[in-house]
């Protein structure tokens, strides 16, 4: 069965043109069959937190997407993933009203309960008061950056991260920026949200280890360092256009104790805030040599 909403017709209408990996297919007992990507994001068979976040929107925008948009998710992943099995999502409808709704999806693969996502909806509704913090210094225009050869962001889509490979606030904190763009495009909100949220957590891990580099690197990780991305939170303050490019500011905010905090901005062209995120993940010495194909 394609796309099923109360949407009904212009959802099955707009899955035609969703990217397939947002396709979700609801099975007859109403849970959701979620699919994988083509091609491995992280290149070690294990399910990518930004996938599961992406594919949470969708699944919940497919419960209660009539009126009504996603405005925050808050997901906790618990247990690892494997692309050699299916990909379940269930959904439990805490509240649907007219202009508030909020919805659990609980992502599973056979018994195996993988991650949990709350999720609150909102309508659209006239502004009485508006502000909010405007992107200075304007950054390099995209136009003028190379695609990022690698990166973690939505398959399809293109990053172009700002050369400053030792960025650093004012307090030392390591700082990344890039920008995103979705060239082909997405038929709805939540396709919009969903590709966001998919390139937003594959960073922040990394940018904490760079002021110590001379101690530990990415390229361990998974293998002498036990990392993982444990806790993402998104808020989406205004709607975006992928297609048009956003400006996506990370910061590692505090590393200690085994664990990092890091934050983020999304700016539209126009300089206006548009989405925020944060996230609690795990870094740690592994007490023996990992498989990088099933732990963290």
């Amino acid at each position: 069965m394609p796309w099923v909403s109360s949407r009904g017709r212009e959802k099955r209408f707009m899955s035609e043109f969703l990217p397939k990996v947002l396709q979700l297919k609801r099975r007859d007992d109403g849970a959701y069959q979620a699919p994988h990507p083509e091609f491995d994001p992280e290149g070690r068979g294990v399910v990518f937190s930004g996938q599961l976040l992406a594919q949470m929107i969708m699944a919940a925008d497919a419960e209660l997407g009539t009126t009504l948009e996603v405005k925050s998710i808050q997901a906790i992943f618990s247990r690892t993933g494997t692309y050699e099995a299916p990909l379940t999502l269930r959904t439990e409808t805490t509240h649907a009203g007219r202009s508030f709704g909020s919805v659990t999806v609980t992502a599973h693969q056979g018994d195996r309960l993988l991650s949990r996502g709350l999720l609150l909806l909102s309508s659209d509704e006239p502004d009485l008061i508006r502000h909010g913090p405007a992107l200075d210094p304007a950054p390099a225009p995209p136009e003028g950056l190379e695609v990022d050869a690698r990166s973690q962001c939505f398959p399809g889509a293109e990053s172009r991260t700002i050369p400053e490979p030792d960025a650093f606030a004012t307090d030392g904190t390591p700082l990344l920026a890039f920008w995103l763009r979705h060239p082909e495009g997405l038929p709805s909100t939540a396709a919009q949200q969903a590709v966001l949220a998919w390139s937003q957590p594959g960073e922040i891990i990394g940018l904490a280890l760079r002021p110590h580099s001379e101690k530990v690197r990415i390229e361990d990780a998974h293998r002498t360092l036990s990392t993982g991305v444990i806790a993402h939170t998104i808020h989406f303050q205004d709607r975006f256009d992928l297609a048009d490019s956003v400006f996506v500011q990370q910061a590692a905010t505090v590393a200690g104790r085994g664990r990092v905090y890091g934050e983020g901005r999304v700016f539209d062209r126009a300089g206006r805030l548009v989405s925020t995120f944060s996230q609690d993940s795990m870094v740690r010495a592994a007490p023996q040599p990992i498989d990088p194909k099933k732990g963290l």
